[in-house]
């Protein structure tokens, strides 16, 4: 544990009806299952129709054709939108409760700018044009740019306010450098016109073997932090009074947003919306407690980006909708829906 409980968190926890807690354990559980259907769904359905039969050949007993299909494209697509759905909305319900706004996602710090804006300019200044390599260039952006925030949010004293202020201005100055850089070179806005729509599409063993420990990392550091960032969601006076450090919490939950947003975009481009949405819904019916909401998260995003990745190769078939763009159609009336509820709520 980062912080010991403090007296006051285990007496609420005791306190806590245990059917609520089976409850959530049960629908915990119920949401593995989804996962499992949806990521078994990831492998049968594709652009290229294949029989039942045939995806079972082609996963545990063919290298050919079916081999190829499935095990070379659908089984890296489908391991991919597990880590990269995994780390979109842990990072999410991290910056939530970090910025102690319900409606912030991994966008409100820029770290999907900083790794835009580091991959143009591996392209345009560095020739990079492989996957392998903008996934390390996005990384380091999205770092890059954390750390920014955190300094100019002002480092040991950063308040949410201010990490939300710096990550706005900052995202906004370097989309328009990725936008002036991209209309300046037609071979860097060819390039990157399909890597910024978030895509999963050119998922290989490599790129997730490079991204693996990231998301890992990134993961565990989130799900220690539940219980401080609990204390944090209530106010700066309570935070202190339950005994957490708030610089150290501020500090790691932070990292834990840039690894996690930063290992996924890397790999998949910025796919908005995940990261907002489903840390929203869980808190619906998990209540504030980080410590389900985070483990929900964890399960249910991927879902969200790999049911919209199923949908987006059937719908087009035989070419696809790139998840990203799915992602942000739906995406677009939640987020209208969630802010109209907030506003009559405050009403």
């Amino acid at each position: 544990m980062l912080v010991d409980s403090p007296p006051e968190e285990r007496a609420a926890v005791a306190a806590a009806p245990p059917t609520r807690r089976g409850a959530r354990a049960l629908g915990l559980l119920l949401s593995a299952v989804i996962l499992v259907l949806v990521a078994l769904a990831s492998i049968a359905v594709g652009a290229k129709e294949l029989s039942l039969d045939q995806v079972w050949h082609g996963l545990f007993q063919d290298s050919g054709t079916y081999g190829d299909v499935v095990v070379g494209e659908r089984l890296s697509r489908t391991l991919l939108g597990l880590l990269a759905g995994a780390a979109l909305g842990l990072s999410g319900a991290v910056l939530q409760a970090l910025t102690r706004n319900p409606l912030a996602d991994p966008g409100i710090l820029g770290i999907n700018a900083g790794a835009s804006a580091a991959v143009v300019t591996a392209i345009t200044y560095f020739g990079v044009t492989s996957l392998s390599g903008y996934v390390w260039f996005a990384f380091l952006g999205a770092a890059a740019v954390g750390a920014l925030v955190w300094f100019l949010g002002g480092g040991r004293g950063a308040t949410p306010v201010r990490l939300a202020l710096a990550g706005t201005a900052i995202g906004a100055a370097l989309y328009g450098y990725l936008q002036a850089v991209m209309i300046m070179d037609d071979a860097a806005l060819g390039k990157m016109r399909f890597w910024t729509v978030g895509s999963l599409a050119s998922a290989t063993d490599a790129t997730i073997v490079q991204v693996l420990p990231f998301c890992l990392a990134g993961t565990v550091l989130a799900l220690l932090l539940a219980r401080p960032l609990n204390a944090v969601a209530m106010g700066d006076d309570t935070a202190r009074a339950l005994g957490v450090n708030l610089n150290r919490t501020r500090a790691l939950a932070m990292l834990a947003a840039t690894v996690l947003c930063g290992a996924a975009t890397a790999a998949c481009g910025p796919i908005v919306f995940v990261g907002l949405m489903v840390p929203h819904v869980v808190r619906s019916f998990t209540g504030p407690d980080l410590r389900w909401i985070l483990p929900y998260a964890t399960i249910l995003s991927p879902v969200l980006l790999l049911g919209a990745d199923v949908v987006g190769r059937l719908v087009a078939r035989p070419a696809e909708v790139q998840v990203g763009v799915v992602t942000a159609i739906i995406g677009g009336p939640v987020f209208i829906l969630l802010v109209r509820r907030r506003r009559t709520a405050q009403l």
